[in-house]
């Protein structure tokens, strides 16, 4: 499968949007372009006025356009994960073609069947990952294209989330002269790009600490499992700052990225700073660890509410530990406060990347490392969903162009019908022995 060709991601944060131009030839993913725009009309994570987001998004995209040479006209964007809810879905057709040999159009259809759901007008299909493919009664499939068959299923992961954060992103995209080639969850992109093969299998945590909110993702069996969304981000951070030292917002934010600490133990007393102090003449002189005891404070409440909803689906037990990513992620000594809060191991994801050698980056460069990643039949599942019939022309039966240009379509909203009937979940089996079988026999039985 050749995956040659411009990958742009984009990243509409809470304090900053960012986009990353990439060019992966070969198998080799190489950034040509970044570009990065202080928001506007976001709250939380979420656009909340049009206008000024795609105004925000177009400077951003000016900015990589002229570092990487290329004009812009398609990107990757990464959603929140707020409100999203995980559900499995099935869909079954027989197949069509008289030879019995199933095609992409069958793989299309099963799709397009494992799709119908009854949703509430507020919401609607964000994503949809298939797991497995069943001919006549054989499972464990991942492609059937080529295979004979009468009846085909599909088994596969089902991601909605509320129509308003949707339409708002497609909304402030099209103002900004975009087309969508793909919308991700951002959890599940962070996924590919911050765990390796073994934490995504065996189970790992990832906690993304933006501006406007931190958001704890479980991977479990190389799929997103559970979503937390707290709405308190670097943001809070910074506000608590300027309340305590009596300092605007502006100085707030610089002494938080010059002097800030996350863990209180790690800054010195001694080492003192100025703070412009609203009404007084001169300035006053703060201490590192005072400025630190601020920040930690902060950072605790977090900890403790993500802590708390981890705990119960008992997922601090997984292996894999916790990967901090987001801008708040740089604070220093975070890793160790996190880990001492969560009780587990925790570290922190950078890029390597020349010129992205910060948390910041993390989702605008997982969102393109998703999409280039993404299997021919995975491609003709989405596909179902967007309507995109361009989509469903396989690569491994034509080659990728570089730079591909079709014009993304709307996507089709879905007849309802009866939902298909979720099994309960199961409890774990209370005779499992070792950790890692425990742990892993809880997830397979909680979430299946």
């Amino acid at each position: 499968m050749d995956n040659s060709g411009i990958y742009v991601g984009l990243d509409i944060g809470t304090t900053s949007i960012k986009v990353i131009v990439a060019e992966r030839v070969k198998g080799q993913m190489n950034v040509i372009g970044v570009g990065s725009a202080r928001s506007n009309g976001l709250s939380r994570g979420v656009i909340v006025d049009i206008d000024k987001a795609a105004e925000t998004i177009r400077s951003a995209v000016r900015q990589a356009e002229e570092k990487a040479s290329i004009e812009i006209k398609k990107v990757i964007a990464g959603v929140p994960a707020n409100l999203v809810k995980i559900e499995r879905c099935r869909g079954m057709i027989a197949v069509a073609d008289e030879s019995k040999e199933i095609n992409n159009e069958d793989v299309q259809n099963v799709a397009a069947a494992a799709l119908v759901q009854s949703l509430p007008p507020e919401r609607e299909v964000l994503d949809v990952i298939p797991e497995e493919f069943v001919v006549d009664g054989f499972d464990g499939i991942k492609d059937p294209r080529g295979m004979v068959g009468v009846r085909l299923e599909m088994h596969g992961t089902l991601f909605t989330g509320p129509k308003t954060i949707i339409h708002n992103t497609r909304k402030a995209l099209e103002k900004a002269g975009l087309q969508i080639e793909q919308i991700v969850i951002a959890p599940l992109a962070l996924s590919s790009l911050v765990l390796n093969d073994g934490e995504q299998d065996f189970g790992s945590i990832i906690v993304d600490m933006g501006g406007g909110q931190t958001t704890a993702a479980v991977i479990h069996d190389h799929q997103l499992k559970y979503t937390y969304v707290d709405q308190e981000g670097g943001q809070y951070i910074t506000k608590d700052i300027s309340v305590v030292l009596n300092t605007s917002i502006e100085n707030a934010e610089k002494l938080k990225r010059d002097y800030g600490y996350a863990d209180a133990q790690q800054a010195s007393d001694d080492e003192l700073f100025p703070v412009d102090v609203v009404g007084q003449s001169t300035p006053e002189q703060i201490s590192e660890q005072y400025l630190a005891e601020i920040i930690e404070a902060r950072l605790d409440q977090i900890f403790d509410k993500v802590k708390q909803h981890l705990d119960e689906i008992r997922a601090l037990e997984l292996p894999g530990g916790i990967v901090l990513t987001g801008g708040v992620a740089a604070i220093p000594g975070i890793t160790d406060l996190a880990s001492q809060r969560f009780g587990t191991r925790v570290r922190v994801f950078t890029p390597n990347q020349m010129g992205l050698r910060h948390p910041s980056f993390d989702e605008a460069l997982a969102v393109i490392k998703y999409q280039a990643a993404l299997s021919d039949v995975t491609l003709l599942v989405k596909s179902a969903l967007t309507g995109d019939t361009r989509a469903s022309v396989a690569r491994e039966f034509s080659e990728v162009t570089p730079a591909p240009e079709p014009t993304a379509p709307q996507p089709k909203q879905t007849t309802k019908k009866q939902p298909v009937k979720q099994e309960q979940p199961k409890q774990a089996d209370p005779n499992h022995k070792g950790t890692v079988e425990r742990v892993k026999g809880f997830f397979n039985h909680f979430f299946d």
